[in-house]
């Protein structure tokens, strides 16, 4: 069996002040065929889990580009079409081929294109013909349009959010083409739209036992697989949303009543999946007051996995305000900053002016005294087993706050972002973070307590209110009441 795998993969945020072009991938990841490390990264799990299975079982394994960019702004044009061409070749050059699988994320828009996603999977269709099998895997994060389902034979998504099972994922998907190209297994894909988007974290319920709900789906043969797309609320796409996947062997009818059943059960959690999210005051004043320390706050919308820059001084501002003390701050990315604090060396005093300067909803630049603990040059965090690169990195010190200055922007995944740089947490009563939830895995067994800090930036953080402008179904929480106008 004959089997092509490849990785292309970002989340576009079409709000941010940001844009995306080629130096983007290569920076955060760019591996040319062969070249892929053994560890998976977060939509390239496919590519160790081929290699496996390859090995066990005498598979052709023909290995394209794997390439992941930093959530971010629009992609530019030649960016995307250098890389859709760069995967289609190789594909080309492949040929025959008996399944493709293709790890992506499921929210890249670029200049001129709305579903990147869908035209690649498409164009991969017709080059390795209809009786291939096609297997992708997705980011929950993403927006499933028709083209991608009428296109791909398997569909799985990363079912927890955080998304600690993005290796599990890729094994799926693994599976599930290679049985499908055996003639084992006739997938068929049942897509319900939920008609809402809503943040849906799987560490708290009810989204918690609603996803141990398909789990047990999975694990008693009732389905081949079942996924939620979660959407994402930050990309204008005309499959804005969430999503229920369901996959079974053959019997479109059962899934698609499945799909419509779990697709009203997510409906109907509405306006309540996702944790308190305080004012960024009131949430430092908690943390100060808690004993359960350390306190993790996170800064849930200036998250860099989400496309923003991660800059924004506002949280930063209030500690400083507040007086706080012993706490560590991670990340700004400001890679001018760190350019300086290298410049200067560990050790060295100087006034330093620091993040706040790619939007003008993020806060203004910081204006301080500051001092360098610590450089490092390629700096490296951990989400599971994938390493992910921060680039140069320099802590500055303010009194007893420490503050990770970064050039390679990255949400917080792992507490080893301080403890790699040298920042004892065990001496810290606060811990800021920017993310929305994904720090939540590595971060709770070592937290004594976790808060949520909703500041206000360019992440567009209320779809009712967002300006879409490819948005054209009825969707809560636009709507109030969204499948009745569609059956009206």
């Amino acid at each position: 069996m004959r089997v092509f795998c490849a990785s292309l993969a970002t989340e576009t945020n079409t709000f941010s002040p940001l844009r995306t072009d080629f130096s983007d991938f290569e920076q955060s990841f760019y591996a040319v065929p062969g070249k892929h490390p053994e560890t998976p990264t977060l939509c390239s799990a496919v590519f160790p889990a081929l290699r496996r299975r390859a090995a066990a079982e005498g598979l052709t394994l023909i290995e394209g580009t794997a390439t992941w960019a930093e959530p971010g702004g629009l992609v530019n044009a030649a960016t995307w079409e250098r890389l859709r061409d760069e995967v289609l070749d190789q594909l080309k050059a492949a040929l025959p081929v008996d399944a493709v699988v293709l790890g992506l994320h499921g929210a890249m828009i670029a200049e001129g294109c709305v579903d990147c996603e869908g035209e690649l999977i498409a164009a991969a269709r017709a080059l390795a013909g209809p009786k291939a099998k096609i297997g992708v895997s997705f980011d929950p994060h993403s927006h499933l349009s028709a083209k991608r389902v009428e296109n791909a034979d398997v569909i799985t998504v990363f079912k927890e959010f955080p998304h600690t099972d993005f290796v599990e994922a890729g094994e799926a998907c693994v599976d599930l083409t290679l049985r499908a190209a055996r003639g084992e297994i006739t997938p068929q894909i049942s897509v319900f739209d939920v008609r809402m988007m809503d943040v849906l974290p799987t560490s708290i319920q009810p989204m918690r036992g609603f996803v141990d709900k398909i789990k047990g789906m999975e694990a008693r043969g009732e389905i081949l697989s079942g996924s939620v797309i979660h959407g994402f609320m930050a990309g204008d796409s005309p499959d804005l949303g969430a999503k229920i996947i369901v996959i079974t062997d053959g019997d479109v009818a059962r899934g698609d009543r499945l799909a419509r059943d779990l697709g009203m059960e997510l409906f109907g959690f509405r306006g309540r999946t996702k944790p308190d999210f305080l004012p960024p005051a009131e949430a430092l004043r908690r943390a100060d007051a808690s004993q359960k320390t350390p306190v993790v706050v996170a800064d849930v919308w200036d998250n860099p996995g989400g496309g923003v820059a991660g800059d924004s001084t506002i949280l930063l501002r209030e500690v400083l305000a507040q007086q706080l003390e012993d706490v560590a701050f991670g990340t700004i990315w400001d890679p001018m900053a760190v350019r300086l604090c290298f410049a200067a060396g560990e050790g060295a005093t100087l006034d330093l002016r620091f993040g706040g300067k790619t939007s003008a909803h993020a806060g203004a630049p910081l204006d301080a005294r500051v001092t360098v603990m610590r450089l490092e040059r390629d700096a490296v965090q951990s989400f599971g087993t994938s390493v992910v690169p921060l680039g140069d990195c320099a802590v500055i010190r303010i009194g007893s706050l420490d503050i990770v200055l970064n050039s390679n922007r990255s949400q917080a995944f792992s507490p080893d972002l301080f403890t790699n740089l040298g920042i004892d947490i065990a001496t810290k009563r606060i811990l800021i973070v920017k993310s929305t939830n994904h720090f939540h895995g590595a971060f709770a067994p070592i937290a004594g307590e976790i808060l949520y800090a909703a500041v206000e930036g360019p992440y567009p953080n209320d779809p009712a209110r967002t300006p879409y402008t490819r948005l054209t179904r009825a969707l809560w929480p636009r709507v109030e009441a969204p499948h009745a106008e569609e059956h009206a």
